[in-house]
């Protein structure tokens, strides 16, 4: 998968899963939101998996809890994503969400 095909998708992204922007421009209300955002595409690219295979389940998260914040539906779908492809274990995954948080 090219990164200019990724991109495609993600610009063109529409309903419950679409980017948030303002005046044409993506919007991040903190730092680890955009953060969030490269890490679903660079595993993504990674995996060499279609675009979908993430959007699909970034929508379900959205629909599973609809008051949660935007990105944390992204690290949400993330999550299942490299646990569903056996990138990571759920307990390994558990483990990181415990540590204590890293300087930005």
């Amino acid at each position: 998968m090219s990164h200019a095909s990724v991109h495609a998708e993600i610009v063109d992204m529409r309903g419950s899963g679409a980017l948030p922007r303002d005046n044409g421009e993506l919007v991040f209300a903190a730092p680890w939101e955009g953060r969030a955002l490269a890490m679903a595409i660079g595993a993504v690219q990674r995996l060499d998996l279609p675009w979908d295979e993430f959007r699909l389940r970034l929508v379900d998260e959205i629909a599973a809890q609809p008051d949660r914040l935007y990105y944390e539906s992204w690290l949400a779908a993330l999550e299942r994503l490299v646990v569903e492809r056996d990138v990571v274990s759920a307990e390994a995954l558990s483990e990181l969400t415990l540590l204590p948080d890293a300087p930005a």
